[in-house]
């Protein structure tokens, strides 16, 4: 059976006038023209991402989509029809978020975080924003000051709501907000604190970094953390130092350079380093 919104290797049967013919032993897809790599033949293995066209039949693309089933990501409404919405995905086809999946209703150019899945009675690849029922448990070997990927999805009282790894929900609370986070903001990150019931405190910047105000200081703890060096310099993407440290990237060239005229760092285009590791 063919693993529909999903990307799967599969083996190149023949060719045909309109592509070419992939498939396993039980089943066949056909992979248009358009999207045929050069240089490949029959026997050979390709990896593909499966979906259905405009008259729902299954069909191959080797365009990969900004999500595939089981997947959270950020998507930019495209449309509003009588149907529901339809989103930006990467693909030729747009993504369907019914109204019945909606949160609240949607408006073009609204970017809106999703989960997509496969409809299991239509067999279509939807989205959805009442994700709450797909949102896992933290895992049981979690632990405080873990390294982790978040996006978040909803603003509240408390702070920004997060999607972790892809799997569970975490929380930017109290100062961890201030960076002005908003819905679809995605980044690296850190668990600050599990709390006894379970719900998870996220952080922007290393353990330890969280209480401490002054740019330097939070670089040089950032630093000794990481062993005495960080990818990170005057050339870095901002975006990237932000997540990584919780700091703009003029405080980090401010902190950078006061460390350097205290002699305790070699600062590169895209690298800093303690001296005295």
């Amino acid at each position: 059976m063919l693993d529909i919104c999903k990307t799967v290797t599969l083996e190149i049967l023949r060719t045909v006038p309109m592509g070419l013919i992939l498939g396993d032993d039980e089943d066949e897809v056909l992979l248009p023209t358009r999207y045929v790599p050069k240089d490949v033949a029959p026997g050979d293995a390709i990896e593909v991402f499966l979906y259905t066209d405009s008259e729902d039949r299954p069909i191959a693309t080797t365009e990969k989509p900004l999500a595939q089933a089981d997947e959270f990501a950020c998507l930019r409404v495209v449309s509003v029809t009588k149907t529901g919405a339809f989103l930006d995905w990467g693909l030729p086809k747009d993504l369907l978020l019914p109204f019945a999946r909606q949160v609240h209703t949607v408006s073009p150019d609204e970017r809106v975080v999703v989960r997509v899945l496969l409809d299991e009675v239509s067999q279509r690849p939807v989205a959805t924003a009442k994700f709450q029922r797909y949102v896992e448990l933290p895992p049981e070997d979690l632990r405080e000051g873990q390294a982790i990927e978040w996006m978040v999805f909803e603003e509240t009282d408390l702070g920004s709501k997060a999607i972790v790894n892809g799997e569970f929900e975490g929380l930017f609370y109290g100062a961890a907000r201030e960076s002005g986070l908003k819905r679809g903001d995605t980044g690296s990150g850190y668990v600050q604190r599990i709390r006894d019931d379970g719900k998870i405190d996220l952080s922007r910047t290393p353990s330890g970094l969280a209480g401490i105000d002054n740019a330097r200081d939070v670089l040089l703890e950032a630093l000794r953390q990481a062993g005495g060096k960080l990818e990170l310099g005057d050339r870095s993407d901002p975006n990237k130092i932000r997540s990584t440290l919780g700091l703009s990237k003029k405080a980090f060239k401010r902190a950078a350079g006061a460390l350097y005229r205290e002699r305790k760092v070699h600062v590169e285009e895209h690298s800093i380093e303690l001296i005295d590791k």
